[in-house]
């Protein structure tokens, strides 16, 4: 009855041309570029034939992508392993390739970030009870995606030190 304005219907050669020029620009994954493909109404055939021929030619690369993803989301949004890895999984990005690009993320670097954003959140929080900080803190960790683990033992170790 209504038709939505955000659906372009394209041609198989021009939504080809289209998701290569968007590729050269920013790195996809294959899941990002079926979805384009599926908003412009492409059978799933040619989205598969549109997908392979943007792997052959190096367009999409799944742990290139993955590499450049578990950096920067790392680097500039302060996720945790667990975080990341989740977001990944949502973009159907194969477990082996995940993990591989999490191993190289260092662990001093990883333990230094944790321990950087509980000091900053500790000082934003106006809390007295020591079990009700404590529950803060964590919470906010796994928020993050920082493992339990790692999460309490850097917490425990910050509130030791305040007393």
């Amino acid at each position: 009855m209504y038709k939505n304005k955000n659906t372009k219907i394209i041609s198989t050669k021009e939504a080809l041309s289209k998701v290569q020029f968007i590729c050269s620009r920013q790195e996809k994954c294959c899941s990002d570029i079926r979805k384009k493909l599926q908003n412009w109404n492409i059978e799933k055939q040619e989205q598969d034939e549109i997908i392979d021929s943007l792997v052959d030619d190096k367009f999409i690369d799944e742990k290139r992508y993955t590499g450049f993803y578990v950096r920067d989301k790392f680097r500039f949004n302060k996720w945790g392993r667990i975080k990341i890895a989740y977001h990944l999984k949502q973009k159907r990005v194969p477990e082996q390739i995940i993990n591989e690009a999490l191993n190289q993320i260092k662990e001093t670097d990883y333990q230094e970030s944790l321990q950087e954003l509980l000091k900053n959140k500790l000082k934003s929080l106006k809390e007295d009870d020591p079990y009700q900080l404590k529950s803060k803190l964590f919470r906010f960790a796994q928020s993050r995606g920082f493992e339990s683990q790692v999460s309490l033992q850097f917490i425990d170790k910050l509130l030791s030190s305040l007393k």
